[in-house]
């Protein structure tokens, strides 16, 4: 007797919710947080690197970020990746520490930011959706070969949809804390 693997299904979907939750923390919310310069990276000794490979990054105070870089030469580099993040940043440098300020947001970027998270939400549940999908599918597949009977088939899809009602579920809180955080003033 083949069952569906629900130990993996419920992986696969917290993997999303996980994967959510990451790009979340690198979303600016006015406040100083060294999650927002990790996924940056630098071009350093002929590759691109992480920014946590060239320097120690530091949150001094709550609109302050520091990034103090190991290798001199590579100053001029963290400062270019920063300035081109897309993230609205100014880097200052005073050797090799460069000093970050955290600008208040706007408005209009809270409601943009506001809607990157929205969108960030909808294709992490689109994720769990398609781990649902190929659950389902596995199912009747078994079910068809008469490996599982009609009642387990059910069974087994009921236990599926209630882990994907609760990860989608765990993705509405984590979005609407998050639209509570960027439109906090």
């Amino acid at each position: 007797m083949a069952d569906p693997d629900l130990a993996d299904i419920e992986r696969r979907m917290h993997s999303a919710v996980e994967v959510l939750r990451k790009e979340f923390s690198g979303l600016r919310t006015g406040r100083a947080s060294a999650a927002l310069l990790e996924p940056i990276t630098v071009d350093a000794y002929g590759a691109k690197m992480p920014m946590s490979q060239v320097g120690t990054i530091g949150v001094p105070d709550p609109r302050m970020l520091t990034i103090q870089v190991w290798d001199t030469g590579l100053v001029q580099f963290v400062e270019k990746a920063v300035r081109d993040s897309g993230l609205g940043l100014n880097p200052q440098t005073e050797g090799n520490v460069l000093r970050i300020p955290v600008p208040e947001l706007t408005e209009e970027r809270r409601i943009e930011l506001a809607k990157i998270a929205n969108k960030y939400a909808e294709q992490a549940k689109v994720a769990v959706r398609n781990v649902r999908r190929d659950g389902m599918d596995k199912l009747k597949r078994l079910e068809k070969d008469s490996e599982i009977s009609k009642d387990e088939a059910r069974s087994w899809s009921q236990d599926i949809q209630k882990l994907t009602d609760a990860n989608i579920k765990s993705m509405d809180e984590l979005l609407e804390a998050k639209d509570r955080d960027i439109m906090q003033v």
